[in-house]
This record gives C-alpha cells, sequence and structure tokens, in this order.
C-alpha cells in the first residue's frame, strides 16, 4: 500500500485545473491499479452540473481521471513525466443510477491498466457508492497530437 495522496498531489499529475479535478484523494495504488475517493459529485459548483444535476454519464469523467493520475503516478515512479493525453473513446459502459449528485455516499473510484504504454492505454474503470455499483466501462487513453 502506498501513502494516500491528497488533491493538492493529485493536481501536479493531471493537467484538470480548478473545480475540474474531480477526485479529492488516492487510497492506494500500484502498478497495475489505482483507488481513488471522492465528494465532488456532491459539490453544488461541480462544474459538469446541468441545471443543478450532475448525470451518470459523468462517472466516465470520473473514471478517465483516476487512469489519468495512474499514469501519472507511473510516469513519476520511472523518474518521467506523463506525455499530454486525451480520452479517445469509451466502451462496454454500463450505468446503475440515473444521477451523480444524489448518492449521499463518496464515490469510490477505481482503475486497471489493462494495456498499452505511457500515452496509448486501455483501462477498465468502476465506480461505486457504499459498495453499490454506480458503472463500469473501458476508456482508451491516447497521446496528444503535438502540432
Amino acid at each position: 500500500m502506498n501513502t494516500p495522496i491528497n488533491k493538492a498531489e493529485i493536481r501536479t499529475l493531471i493537467p484538470h485545473a480548478g473545480s475540474m479535478c474531480l477526485l479529492d484523494n488516492v487510497l492506494d495504488w500500484n502498478d497495475e491499479s489505482i483507488v481513488c475517493v471522492t465528494n465532488t459529485h456532491r459539490d453544488e459548483a461541480n462544474p459538469l452540473r446541468r441545471d443543478g444535476r450532475l448525470s451518470a454519464l459523468h462517472a466516465f469523467e470520473y473514471g478517465a481521471q483516476a487512469a489519468a493520475i495512474h499514469g501519472g503516478l507511473r510516469a513519476r515512479a520511472a523518474g518521467a513525466t506523463a506525455p499530454p493525453c486525451y480520452l479517445a473513446a469509451l466502451r462496454d459502459a454500463h450505468l446503475h443510477v440515473l444521477r451523480l449528485d444524489d448518492l449521499a455516499s463518496p464515490l469510490e473510484v477505481r482503475a486497471q491498466h489493462l494495456f498499452g504504454d505511457s500515452g496509448n492505454t486501455i483501462y477498465q474503470c468502476a465506480l461505486s457508492a457504499s459498495g453499490t455499483p454506480v458503472a463500469e466501462g473501458r476508456v482508451t487513453i491516447m497521446l496528444r497530437p503535438q502540432l
């Protein structure tokens, strides 16, 4: 088990600034997976909210950010910095709730590195609240093209 990582350190690992940094803490991680937790789904100022609500569809942004943090941690462990990437695809997505903002418990966000290198990777992501499944799916992360 690694030492928990707070939001200030998370912000050094991913490009998401301000309130778009959706994950509060990393509870545990290793070379293959990461476990994060957050309460931002209940925050009225969450930038993904529309008409005061946060759709469950945004669970996949939470999962993608967990994957990005994991990539940043893996790069840092190798003495490097993670390259700029973007979410390229979402596959086998399943939602078990309609909204995130009405979940009273913190969200636990897990991402499992399936394969790929530092910039082109595929992760299996799963979100739950109090042990109840919220969403799961596979995200493909690709290197951002240099213009």
